[in-house]
């Protein structure tokens, strides 16, 4: 006999986590709450308690996370989508995929839209065909807000090999948060031993930093987006008004898509600000890189980024030693 747990985690002054509450209004939504057999409670600082001893005994330390017992064997799901998707919806990626509108059209569908709307138009029309591009603090809260969709959908995250400790250590943080899968994706080994033979370490202090950035970002870029249909960007036109301006919430990227097709591109966060980014974070308890709280505003390679100066704008402090309409890496055309 089939028989499934949902582990939810209660916090030490008695309130249920804000993720597990989320993941049941999702399961409530979809109407397969129901499926769910039992609901059993991790209560923090109850190292005795029936949640807590499963979480112990599995090795699990995110919640709420999924046990699915049958034949006396047992699965655990730490992703909602995956076990919703496994044990609930089986078969679902095999529907027929809706109609996809042209850009123009969705860009007139879902202007003026919140950006949570704007994920999930997205994620509703490709799933994890459409994935999330994660490196700073606005691609969180847009995982966050996919979250709240209750939709599937894919994460990637770009290891240029020069990032912070911290960016790392934020990256493995963010997995663990949400019970996701990040994609890492890196330079390829030949290009880049190449280039570095040739110019050295740093040579973007003296010519710019196009040419290391296309081998590092652009490069390993284009070969992650070859397998999606979709992605999602977390660009604000406020971040750099000379290169950004003119962002548009929708639009046919420059780059190939999955099986050589057209590419979309979703901006839900072009028209927010900096400090709806940051009350977003907040309010909803969305991690970030601890080198926020040391003056870093805009998050790149650890060699060309170094904190904000005072009456700087946020784009300054990439690639500084570079013109100001100069500060973007390629990824955006």
């Amino acid at each position: 006999m089939k028989e499934i747990i949902m582990v939810k985690k209660r916090k030490a002054d008695g309130e249920p986590c804000r993720k597990c509450l989320q993941v049941e209004e999702q399961l409530r939504d979809r109407g397969l709450l129901d499926r769910i057999d039992r609901i059993v409670w991790a209560v923090e600082n109850e190292p005795a308690s029936e949640g807590m001893v499963m979480a112990e005994r599995l090795g699990v330390e995110i919640a709420p996370f999924f046990i699915v017992s049958e034949n006396n064997q047992e699965k655990v799901y730490l992703s909602s989508l995956q076990f919703i998707k496994k044990e609930l919806e089986p078969g679902a990626e095999n529907r027929k995929a809706p109609e996809v509108p042209p850009a123009v059209e969705l860009a007139d569908e879902l202007a003026g839209k919140s950006p949570l709307t704007v994920i999930d138009r997205a994620l509703s029309l490709y799933g994890e065909e459409c994935a999330i591009s994660f490196s700073g603090a606005e691609d969180v809260a847009l995982i966050e807000m996919a979250v709240q969709t209750g939709k599937p959908f894919s994460v990637f995250s770009l290891d240029t090999g020069r990032l912070h400790p911290e960016t790392y250590r934020f990256i493995d943080r963010v997995r663990k948060h949400y019970g996701i899968t990040i994609r890492i994706a890196s330079p390829d080994r030949e290009a880049l031993e190449a280039f570095v033979g040739e110019k050295g370490l740093y040579s973007f202090y003296e010519d710019g930093h196009k040419e290391c950035c296309t081998v590092r970002k652009v490069e390993p870029l284009k070969r992650v987006l070859s397998g999606y249909k979709a992605w999602i960007t977390g660009q604000r036109k406020d971040q750099n008004p000379s290169t950004r301006g003119l962002l548009e919430m929708v639009q046919k990227d420059v780059f190939t898509g999955k099986g050589g097709g057209n590419l979309m591109k979703f901006n839900p966060l072009a028209d927010w600000t900096q400090a709806q980014v940051w009350s977003f974070i907040r309010s909803h308890g969305v991690p970030y890189n601890e080198l926020h709280d040391r003056g870093y505003v805009s998050i790149g390679c650890e060699p060309c980024t170094r904190p904000q100066q005072p009456g700087e704008h946020e784009r300054a402090s990439r690639w500084w030693w570079e013109e100001g309409t100069k500060r973007e890496c390629g990824l955006h055309k």
